[in-house]
């Protein structure tokens, strides 16, 4: 083995040595449940073929988290990224499934945004024989004389979702999986995860956030619990939404804790478009790319260290510290008509005064 293998194998989990840091890293955002949307992406980016294998040879590739909910595909996509995992290591490149809030939810049971579809995916040829075992073990036998009880109870519990919960519960095929990953992983001078970092964190390491995210998600205890902290790694929305003049010192503090230049981060929606913050300092890569949501095939492509935005198969220098119009419009005009982004185009248009004539 190599000098720079026999190091990058006894790092911690999560880290990965800067100096040697990757030619090529491809991140995508929130994925809920399209697979169809985020295999496009992975095509575009050279990454996987027509067949869903793996071509990206020494590509890093970063999926922030949250594959599940919202659409029908989740399980698709668990099982392709389980596949690319071992495909790219191979290859001498590497997978990084991160854990997002929702990858969290399943885990610990809160299934507000499981879709139809996702529970359809899961549902066996014995579900009904399954869902009616469940029902004489956990229904209300006191209601149970009730005609419209047993009507309800299905209606909340339906075909597939026993099967959903034994695969992400305890030794579940996608509980195990899920906690096997990190939630935070640093590249060079790049901090990926889903949220963001929250000043209650902000004293933490990688390898502290992960461990006790794994822990949360391990032995999941009374008490609110870093896996659903609204300040939390997985839930902190401030470096998305925060105004950037307020939240400058703590974007820096982030920056010099994590010993990094820039944080990529999922979770919060964009107009539609990879979209830098905080001159730069902070990524936003959720471009709405499910169906839910209507946004375009884009990712985030870092070659050699320089960040810019792979936009429906098109890459567009990313503007980290300057004016956002003329990279917004040529996004824009890569969409179909009207494009998602022409009311953030108007608004920063509205804010900057002609030019004179």
């Amino acid at each position: 083995m190599r000098p720079a293998l026999v190091l990058l194998a006894v790092l911690a989990p999560g880290q990965v040595a800067r100096s040697q840091g990757p030619e090529r890293i491809v991140a995508v955002g929130d994925v809920h449940g399209d697979f169809a949307q985020f295999t496009t992406v992975l095509r575009q980016a050279a990454v996987i073929d027509d067949r869903h294998r793996w071509i990206g040879g020494r590509t890093i590739l970063v999926q922030t988290g949250d594959v599940l909910d919202r659409g029908p595909d989740s399980r698709r996509v668990m099982e392709l990224l389980m596949t690319l995992e071992s495909e790219a290591k191979r290859a001498g490149g590497r997978v990084h499934a991160l854990i997002g809030n929702h990858e969290a939810m399943n885990v610990l049971g809160d299934l507000r945004y499981v879709s139809a579809g996702e529970y359809e995916a899961f549902r066996s040829p014995n579900a009904v024989a399954l869902r009616d075992r469940v029902y004489s073990r956990m229904s209300d036998s006191s209601r149970r004389a009730d005609p419209g009880y047993r009507q309800t109870w299905d209606s909340e519990h339906p075909l597939g979702w026993v099967e959903h919960r034994l695969a992400f519960e305890g030794n579940g095929r996608y509980g195990t999986w899920i906690r096997r990953h990190d939630a935070l992983v640093k590249i060079g001078d790049f901090l990926f995860l889903h949220g963001g970092i929250g000043p209650k964190y902000v004293d933490r390491t990688v390898a502290d956030l992960n461990a006790r995210i794994r822990e949360a998600l391990t032995k999941p205890g009374p008490d609110q619990s870093i896996a659903d902290d609204p300040e939390g790694p997985l839930w902190y929305r401030g470096l998305a939404t925060g105004n950037e003049s307020e939240l400058a010192g703590h974007v820096e503090q982030v920056l010099a804790q994590f010993g990094v230049k820039h944080v990529v981060i999922g979770h919060t929606v964009t107009p539609g478009a990879v979209l830098p913050r905080f001159g730069g300092r902070v990524i936003m890569i959720d471009v709405g790319l499910s169906a839910a949501y209507g946004g375009p095939p884009a990712a985030l492509v870092i070659e050699n260290g320089v960040p810019a935005a792979l936009h429906r198969g098109t890459r567009l220098d990313l503007p980290l510290d300057g004016d956002l119009l003329p990279y917004l419009r040529a996004a824009a005009a890569l969409d179909p008509a009207p494009s998602r982004l022409q009311k953030l185009i108007d608004r920063l248009e509205g804010a900057v005064p002609a030019p004179p004539r």
